[in-house]
């Protein structure tokens, strides 16, 4: 049974929905010698979204997210946005391309490691490249951060997002195998 349209873009709402809500109420400082550092869990929702309907609809659920975080919540603006929206659209490529139309849990788990680590490396160069512009720091002070902090923090991050995920797919597996959730095109 094809989804309408309207499905499509309903659920991917919702989706878009629950990660700002997430965000605003799941705040965590992983690593209390940098508290700047904070984990919310949008990206979950977005990775479900992925999931479901493919890596089109993860990067909008990304997008809505990364924006609403970026400019109305007084978040980073434009630096903080390029940084959450390329970073996290890493994660969404690697699951989308691992998962989509053919989810066997080892190619769901490869999809989830293999974003994880590409999330993680690209986070390097931008925040070499954008944390000083933005934060006014030397770039030194970034590097002395890399390995004590931003690494740690970005693998921290996305391992739970893919644990998080993995139980929350798990749960909606019946709704998934009745084709009430499943909105991709396969």
């Amino acid at each position: 049974m094809k989804k309408s349209r309207t499905f499509q873009l309903v659920f991917m709402a919702m989706l878009s929905a629950i990660a700002v809500v997430l965000m605003i109420l799941v705040r965590i400082p992983l690593i209390p010698a940098t508290p700047f550092l904070i984990y919310d869990m949008a990206g979950i929702p977005v990775l479900i979204g992925t999931m479901l309907g493919g890596i089109i609809p993860g990067l909008l659920v990304l997008l809505v997210t990364a924006l609403i975080q970026a400019f109305a919540m007084g978040g980073d603006g434009w630096v903080g946005f390029v940084m959450h929206f390329i970073s996290s659209g890493m994660m969404v490529v690697f699951v989308g391309i691992f998962h989509t139309c053919n989810p066997k849990w080892w190619k769901t788990a490869l999809g989830l490691i293999t974003g994880t680590l590409a999330m993680t490396a690209v986070m390097i160069p931008m925040n070499l490249i954008l944390t000083p512009l933005f934060m006014g720091v030397p770039r030194d002070a970034v590097i002395a951060l890399l390995l004590p902090a931003i690494i740690p923090f970005n693998l921290l991050k996305g391992a739970l997002n893919c644990v998080i995920t993995l139980i929350v797919y798990r749960l909606l597996t019946p709704l998934i195998g009745k084709n009430i959730l499943r909105i991709s095109s396969c």
